[in-house]
């Protein structure tokens, strides 16, 4: 093949084969063209290419020789960092059909031969060996490119990451919503538990979660240098925007991404029915990575500290007042609420992954944190369930509701609301989808349900209600008549001493 570079062993073969074989087969069995065998035959001696003197002159002009060092070598200069490919465009542009595209490997040896000669210094990575016990890190890693959905659903999610540096031995977590306190809480206190210790140190980026980032001292959180104080942890960072500093984990985000990237391929699909399945997925593929490195972290289990008694909080708290539409509103996410808890002001405690409502120190409510909608600085988090009780009484004001699509569970309700709506008076369509959605949410069948909807649209059929009604509301069990025949009162005198007695005498006479 051209460019294909000749080995010693490979003349060699050839010319061992060459002694009763023909030059066509002789060359396929040496792995090499048939032009290379007759020039390797032409010449008056076998030379060996390890033998050959290497050439050092050109076989033709240089194409970028007149505009080297006048455009090429200033933009390089200006920006060391300019592709060759970019340099190639601006050519292109100034010197019409002079630089095709053909000479893009060209100028490629040519920039990468100025920045070993001349171009500006290059950082260096100095490899660092970790004691057992040392260091711990923590950062967040996105997973939008991996397209993961949720009952078919995108599912926006970043991953928090907890990697011990010596041993790689690692912790992750499933976070809806941003690199939040309560996310680095749940996750660092979930990570040193399930390790059964804790280390010395633990490092971060400039998270600002953990650090005020308003100086360049170690300007931690006050709830941050709490919860590192309650561990015994010295906390470090990473200069802001060099990454590589926090190398241990941010080699191992790409590692864990592509683990999960072949394991969801070889799973076949992307969709999971729900966050709990796909979270059960996620540790799984973290088990088969700590099991490589299991005898490592035998190693440094044992230079551990101790953990302390208890874990120390990992929610914040804030008070909501729930509003006569049912809603109530905590850090700029709407949360639906059960409508009896309407006037009363709720103390929230917001976890990574959920909310805990109080109300006069009882737990009343426990919803999954919201998040917020993509490009808003709003978002909306609604259990249809809170309101089907107020929408059977006013069936068409579900029309109109601001918040009218968040009510519905899945894709299957929302397209059938629009069959309805096409096809149906508004008292019709409103009244069918509250219903749908009452069968739903009181008889546990919203995801079966869900898939007749889809099944009856496929046809072009719109759900009968009362039909589907008798399908999947389970009927309620027969009582069976009991007759009891009460006895007479007198009977009950026979248990009286006084009749046992003259019973007894009866008897005996």
């Amino acid at each position: 093949m051209p460019g294909t570079v000749i080995t010693d062993h490979q003349v060699r073969l050839y010319m061992k084969h060459r002694k009763d074989k023909t030059q066509e087969l002789a060359a396929a069995k040496a792995g090499i063209s048939e032009r290379s065998a007759r020039r390797i035959e032409s010449s008056s001696t076998v030379t060996l290419p390890s033998q050959t003197p290497r050439r050092y002159w050109r076989a033709r002009a240089d194409p970028f020789e007149d505009v080297w060092e006048s455009e090429v070598v200033p933009l390089l200069k200006s920006a060391p960092k300019l592709m060759a490919v970019t340099l190639l465009r601006k050519l292109q542009d100034d010197h019409p059909e002079r630089f095709p595209d053909g000479m893009l490997r060209t100028l490629q040896r040519h920039v990468r031969q100025w920045r070993a000669l001349k171009g500006p210094d290059r950082q260096v990575f100095f490899p660092q060996d970790h004691a057992p016990g040392q260091q711990g890190l923590s950062d967040f890693t996105a997973m939008g490119k991996l397209c993961v959905t949720i009952a078919g659903a995108s599912f926006a999610h970043i991953l928090y990451h907890f990697v011990l540096a010596f041993s790689r031995w690692e912790y992750v977590e499933v976070v809806e919503g941003g690199e939040s306190f309560e996310a680095l809480s749940m996750g660092l206190q979930n990570a040193l538990w399930q390790a059964g210790g804790a280390p010395r140190e633990h490092r971060t980026d400039s998270l600002s979660a953990a650090f005020k980032n308003v100086a360049e001292e170690q300007d931690f959180t006050v709830r941050y240098t709490a919860l590192l104080n309650h561990y015994g942890l010295a906390g470090t960072r990473n200069n802001r925007g060099v990454s590589h500093e926090n190398g241990s984990v941010e080699s191992s985000h790409r590692y864990l991404k592509e683990a999960i990237e072949q394991a969801l391929l070889l799973r076949g699909h992307r969709d999971f029915d729900d966050r709990a399945g796909y979270e059960g997925f996620v540790r799984e593929v973290v088990m088969r990575r700590n099991r490589r490195n299991a005898a490592a972290f035998v190693v440094e289990r044992e230079q551990l500290k101790d953990l302390p008694v208890r874990r120390t909080t990992d929610f914040v708290e804030e008070q909501a007042m729930v509003t006569r539409s049912g809603t109530f509103t905590v850090r700029a996410i709407l949360y639906s609420a059960p409508s009896r808890l309407i006037g009363h002001l709720l103390k929230v405690r917001l976890y990574s992954d959920r909310l805990d409502c109080y109300l006069s120190g009882t737990v009343v409510l426990t919803l999954a944190r919201g998040t917020r909608a993509a490009h808003s600085t709003r978002g909306r988090q609604l259990d249809y369930r809170h309101f089907i009780a107020s929408l059977k009484r006013k069936p068409q004001a579900f029309k109109g509701l601001v918040f009218r699509d968040d009510l519905f569970p899945r894709e299957a309700y929302r397209r059938t609301w629009e069959q309805l709506e096409l096809k149906l008076t508004q008292r019709q369509a409103c009244q069918a989808i509250v219903a749908l959605l009452e069968m739903a949410a009181r008889d546990g069948v919203e995801a079966a349900l869900a898939q007749r909807l889809d099944a009856l649209l496929a046809v072009g059929v719109l759900p009968d209600v009362k039909r589907l009604r008798e399908e999947f509301v389970p009927r309620a069990a027969e009582v069976p008549v009991v007759t009891v025949e009460m006895p007479p009162a007198s009977r009950y005198d026979a248990l009286l001493p006084s009749a046992q007695a003259v019973e007894l005498a009866e008897v005996a006479a």
